[in-house]
């Protein structure tokens, strides 16, 4: 059941993804993003009232889960098809590692232990927390200057949402890097979605932790995530992008491993946040490289199905993840995380280095 709510949250990248790419690369991408902000303040403070008032339930937390997935979907493709539009080709890396750290700071950092103890305080408070949070950052984007609309050119016809999402599908069919990173992404995040659906269980069953103790947990996801973000740049630089990719996903593979032998918080805590590292970093370089290789105008169509392909496995994983758990204990998804990150780490080697990087990137010019 609890698992349940990650699979709401991740279900509309199966549903939506591609018609979200299609009206990114339709509209202007600044005002998507600020209304979409609206909306999930409304949506956030709605169930924040509802936790005050005591109306919350849980299927009342999986439409609104299911909801802001669905929201996601529009913000997440249009804030990625944004980047190139104001900030100069050779300093994404660095934006998108910013960005991110920017990010975990407050979602993992903060959010983390401050919703635990907020939590242990009223319920609601976190929500309510939250949906102030997006109001700031729905002002914050309405602020932006600039066009963020794709222009069209003169004497363009046009097509229907239909041909617009062939057309997207069609690219990334025929890229063979960026698809092998789609199919890469999308393993991760069947595994991430397994373990984290049961994290909270493994925490207060295995490790012992009430709900500050598991805020701090998440924390130190955010603190390597943190670092991957900053030092991505510099370790693709070092090691090249294409390497430096195939470690991201392969080192995940004893992480997963470790924390399913061991019961002890502060081990499971480092685990977590090399895992962190790893796949932020990894979120920075192939950002970029996206945002490198597909050209403006198809930006929204293409990175909607490689998120199809990529994220909408995440509804599947929790499914499996709660499964596992279930059936088998808790440290099951773990270990099942564990192997399929060391074969698709082992199969995607010939495809995925820096050979195949820079060939990708000469032929984009």
């Amino acid at each position: 059941m609890v698992a349940g709510l990650v699979f709401a949250q991740q279900l509309p990248w199966l549903l939506f993804s591609l018609v979200s790419g299609a009206l990114v690369d339709r509209l202007d991408r600044r005002l998507l993003m600020a209304w979409v902000d609206v909306f999930r303040t409304a949506l956030i403070g709605i169930l924040g009232l509802a936790v005050m008032s005591g109306f919350a339930s849980l299927p009342m937390m999986y439409v609104v889960f299911f909801l802001i997935g669905t929201a996601e979907t529009l913000f997440a493709n249009a804030s990625l098809a944004i980047m190139p539009a104001v900030v100069p080709k050779e300093q994404l890396e660095k934006a998108n590692g910013r960005l991110f750290a920017a990010e975990l700071v407050t979602n993992q950092f903060a959010g983390g232990p401050v919703g635990g103890a907020l939590f242990a305080v009223a319920a609601a408070a976190p929500f309510l927390l939250d949906a102030g949070t997006f109001a700031a950052s729905a002002a914050l984007i309405f602020a932006l200057r600039g066009r963020f609309r794709v222009p069209e050119p003169e004497g363009a016809r046009k097509t229907t949402l239909r041909a617009e999402i062939s057309e997207g599908v069609g690219w990334l069919a025929r890229h063979r890097l960026l698809l092998t990173l789609a199919i890469m992404l999308g393993a991760g995040n069947l595994v991430f979605s397994a373990t984290f659906s049961i994290l909270v269980l493994f925490a207060q069953d295995v490790l012992n932790l009430g709900s500050v103790g598991y805020g701090i947990l998440l924390a130190t996801g955010g603190v390597g995530g943190f670092f991957g973000s900053l030092l991505a740049g510099r370790v693709g630089s070092w090691l090249g992008t294409g390497r430096a990719l195939f470690l991201a996903m392969f080192i995940q593979a004893p992480a997963f491993a470790v924390t399913a032998m061991s019961g002890n918080p502060w081990v499971v805590g480092v685990m977590i946040a090399v895992d962190g590292f790893v796949a932020f970093a990894w979120n920075v370089l192939t950002f970029a490289l996206r945002q490198t290789l597909i050209p403006a105008n198809l930006l929204g169509r293409v990175t909607s199905v490689y998120r199809l392909i990529g994220i909408g496995s995440g509804a599947l994983g929790a499914l499996v993840g709660g499964f596992l758990a279930r059936e088998l204990g808790l440290a099951a998804p773990f270990w099942f995380s564990a192997a399929v990150m060391f074969v698709v780490a082992l199969a995607s080697l010939p495809l995925v280095n820096n050979r195949t990087v820079a060939e990708a990137r000469n032929a984009a010019g």
